[in-house]
């Protein structure tokens, strides 16, 4: 059996939970996944580490801190020992998880105690690099929420203290871990879409984006997302996770981009742009197109790859060939008899016809609709790899590469300028045929 028959053939049975299906298919990492999802081989130790524990501690317990928390309090792996945060209500709503986890103000204090192996990182994104830094200087293996730098010196320095430490090293790209992505880039890198000429995603709102602040002077410590200072806006909080979804279906880095920002309806004090388009461009002319606005959300989010044989819409968790299976008899009976009565329709001539979107309902890629991401397999294979003290081919890579592809494109927004891809930030990764010695593509 060929690839694409064995893609054809990977119906899920559906009384499997995801766990099992992603850990099947880590098993199968070493041959049929592994051009694709490399990362997915540390499922295959997960026998081996049975009966083991991992003493993790969680800086930064806050709204995205405690959604990852109720994925690793269910994983019998796991034992949370520590929180660190200078906020008391975090503080206690994480305690209400893991009542019995030691409470630290600085997180400096929790990297000292030596019960703690691993820590996960969920800061504002101003705080990750200093605290990364100390975590693998400390000895501690690490999950960062992305982007994991604030810039892209910081991400670059990050990356090369993973490398001089050996630490385990995650970011929180979890669509690296969610079934329909990872069949969906098998199908593509086997030429079932044909070749991909565009990737379009987009991740619409209709929100101001803030939280409820108990008291003035704590707006920027609450609404950090708001402030230059802090964050980067819609380019660190949302386009990492859909930009990498575009360079894993292209198989390369872009070599320019291009951008636009502004604050066009929440003007209500943020420092961070309300809507941001970005145009990104590889050396061979096809482009990858990223953008969001924060007040419409009639479109919502999506990620739409586009082949010359066929349509993927990872978010809807649907496919579509351009070559739709012809009508039956009786239904093509029909037309031609309306035809007949009240003629063709397209009155100035096949080339007045307008080519709007065709009728294609399409195929669920899992057949279904999609329940959830792969966050709760990401925190499972950061757990994994954080006991067996391995770190899983490609996963940092591709985290790290999203971070900088949506920081590059912030600072061509800011700038105003078409700008080239800074060779300096690339790292060693055949998949994209870079490293630091080989940038004559870019």
């Amino acid at each position: 059996m060929d690839i694409r028959e064995t893609i054809l053939a990977m119906d899920i049975d559906m009384r499997q939970d995801r766990r099992d299906f992603l850990r099947n298919l880590g098993i199968l990492g070493g041959g049929l996944l592994a051009a694709t999802s490399p990362w997915l081989s540390i499922f295959a130790d997960a026998g081996d580490t049975t009966g083991e524990k991992l003493k993790l501690g969680i800086i930064g317990p806050g709204s995205r801190g405690r959604f990852l928390m109720k994925f690793l309090v269910g994983n019998s792996k796991v034992d949370i020992v520590a929180i660190a945060d200078v906020y008391q209500p975090s503080i206690e709503a994480a305690l209400e998880i893991v009542p019995n986890a030691k409470v630290y103000r600085d997180y400096r204090k929790l990297l000292e105690d030596k019960r703690v192996q691993a820590v996960l990182v969920a800061t504002p994104l101003n705080k990750h690099f200093q605290i990364v830094m100390d975590a693998m200087e400390a000895g501690k293996h690490v999950y960062c929420e992305k982007t994991i730098g604030y810039d892209m010196d910081q991400c670059k320095k990050m990356y090369d203290k993973h490398i001089e430490t050996g630490v385990v090293f995650f970011t929180g790209q979890q669509r690296l871990f969610d079934p329909r992505y990872i069949k969906v880039m098998q199908m593509v890198h086997d030429g079932m879409f044909g070749e991909i000429t565009k990737v379009r995603s987009w991740w619409n709102r209709n929100a101001d984006w803030r939280r409820d602040v108990p008291e003035p002077h704590l707006e920027k410590f609450i609404n950090w997302r708001l402030y230059k200072e802090s964050s980067k806006g819609l380019m660190t909080e949302l386009a990492c996770h859909q930009l990498q979804v575009g360079t894993w279906a292209i198989g390369k880095l872009p070599t320019r981009v291009m951008g636009h920002g502004s604050i066009n309806y929440w003007k209500d004090g943020r420092e961070v742009y309300d809507n941001v388009s970005t145009l990104y461009v590889f050396v061979d002319g096809r482009k990858m197109e990223w953008g969001s606005d924060i007040a419409n959300k009639f479109y919502g989010l999506e990620e739409q790859i586009l082949g010359s044989k066929g349509t993927v819409e990872l978010e809807r968790g649907k496919y579509f060939f351009e070559e739709i299976p012809p009508q039956p008899a009786f239904i093509q009976m029909l037309n031609e008899w309306q035809s007949d009565i009240f003629g063709d329709t397209a009155f100035a001539g096949t080339s007045w016809m307008a080519e709007t979107a065709k009728p294609n309902i399409g195929k669920y890629i899992l057949g279904k609709k999609p329940e959830a991401d792969g966050s709760s397999l990401l925190t499972e294979a950061f757990v994994e790899a954080a006991i067996c003290g391995r770190q899983p081919s490609g996963i940092l890579e591709e985290g790290y590469y999203a971070s900088i592809l949506c920081l590059w494109g912030h600072e061509a927004i800011t700038s105003g300028q078409i700008l080239d891809f800074p060779s300096e930030y690339c790292i060693d990764y055949d998949v994209y045929d870079t490293s630091t010695s080989k940038t004559e593509h870019l």
